[in-house]
């Protein structure tokens, strides 16, 4: 068994030959003639019993040359790329060039990983967006903690406003006649929600507990239902409750409740704080976006598509994991979506390919800049993949290749090497106007 030839065709392609010895085809002839036998009937044997020359004589020389060269194509295959430094980026192409005397000649084709070319990457022009948190934004948030902690009160002495709490019946008719979705018992109605045609919330206020009335209201002419689209509809209700939300005082009760400070001074103080870490990390994660965008500008490769059609594999298996870890799958979001794999497929290679050129780049700069992770670096890798799979770090380890890890670290000094090297202009953070988040 031994490596015949090596050709690059093409741009990234390697074919090779390598050959199988008589003696160990031949074993393998007969291991797939013993896997075999017991299904093969020959008059005048019994059923299993036939030898491999009559079954041979009567079947052709080759009857059992198929499951031979698929059990020593893929040992021959490793022996021969031993001692190979390809850095083989898709699965082999198989083919067999010649059965003989000698043996079998095999023949495999490949992509490799392609040389890459960068430069100019130190002293990349970025812009940064600094945004300062202030006492409104903290608010802003204090607010929507208040509104969580809120309670409801039963309100007996006054009609229903907007903003209370309605819990009602009805019963909806169009052209006299009742239609699907159109009635219900004890149903919670926040007035003033939107959560209803126009117009209907607004005939509920004023209306005390107990009353039973008529609300009077026309469906969109773009209802989603077409046999109601534009019709005028009655709906004959009855108010059972009205309650509100009561809102907490923002004292230092409060921040006791909410968090693990003592005053509602530290509590706010640390909400502010916080907010302007979100604010500082997604200025750093605009500015790599930025650094990415330039060094893929910058990336000069011929890559091969096997590359980005295996990237994309690896995006759909992470997402249907995702899915899979909520109770889902492919073939239900398939369902629901109107998708199918090639659709998403379509919808996940642009990111595949940007990832791919991301990775060549980031790798090239690790060889030109010699970048080599400390121990103590690889061991906070292993530490923090332990710790977002909730898994033991010996666990880890064992599952996870250190040249991967290694690899991984390196990839990241070389990002945080080109932002500490970038050339930043700061500018302030602008508040989107009204048309602009529409």
């Amino acid at each position: 068994m031994s490596l015949k030839s090596v050709n690059k065709p093409e741009t990234n392609v390697v074919e090779i030959e390598f050959t199988a010895d008589k003696a160990a085809f031949d074993a393998a002839v007969t291991k797939a003639y013993k896997k075999n036998v017991g299904s093969i009937t020959i008059p005048g044997f019994r059923k299993g019993k036939a030898p491999k020359h009559i079954i041979e004589k009567m079947y052709g020389k080759g009857v059992f040359y198929d499951d031979a060269l698929n059990d020593v194509c893929p040992t021959t295959y490793a022996e021969a790329m031993e001692g190979q430094d390809f850095k083989i980026v898709s699965q082999p192409e198989f083919d067999v060039v010649s059965i003989d005397d000698d043996g079998v000649v095999f023949k495999a084709k490949f992509y490799v990983k392609p040389e890459v070319e960068i430069s100019d990457y130190l002293g990349i022009p970025v812009t940064k967006t600094v945004r300062e948190a202030s006492d409104a934004d903290a608010d802003a948030e204090i607010e929507q903690t208040r509104s969580r902690n809120s309670r409801q009160v039963e309100i007996t002495d006054r009609a229903a406003e907007m903003g209370d709490i309605t819990v009602i019946d009805f019963d909806g008719y169009v052209d006299d006649k009742p239609f699907q979705g159109g009635k219900s018992e004890k149903y919670n109605l926040t007035l003033g929600s939107g959560q209803f045609i126009p117009g209907f919330e607004e005939q509920i206020v004023g209306k005390n507990i107990g009353d039973e009335f008529d609300v009077n209201v026309t469906f969109p002419a773009e209802y989603h239902a077409e046999e109601l689209a534009g019709k005028p509809a009655v709906f004959k209700c009855k108010l059972h409750e009205i309650k509100y939300n009561e809102l907490p005082e923002l004292d230092d009760e409060f921040a006791k409740d909410v968090s693990e400070f003592d005053t509602f001074a530290e509590y706010k103080a640390d909400v502010k704080a916080k907010i302007q870490d979100r604010y500082n990390k997604t200025a750093d994660g605009e500015i790599e976006e930025q650094i990415i965008n330039a060094l893929i500008e910058k990336l000069n490769a011929e890559i091969p598509q096997p590359m980005f059609d295996a990237e994309t594999e690896n995006f759909v298996r992470d997402f249907d994991n995702r899915l899979r870890m909520q109770g889902l799958d492919l073939k239900t979001y398939f369902k629901y979506t109107g998708l199918d794999l090639d659709a998403l497929r379509k919808q996940m290679q642009p990111q595949a390919e940007r990832q791919v050129k991301t990775r060549l780049a980031l790798e090239k700069i690790v060889e030109l800049e010699k970048i080599t992770p400390a121990e103590e670096e690889i061991a906070e890798e292993y530490d923090r993949i332990a710790k977002a799979y909730n898994m033991e770090l010996d666990k880890v380890k064992e599952m996870v290749d250190a040249e991967m890890v290694t690899a991984d670290v390196a990839v990241k000094k070389a990002v945080e090497l080109v932002k500490e090297k970038a050339v930043v202009t700061e500018k302030a953070y602008e508040e989107p106007k009204a048309e602009d988040a529409e």
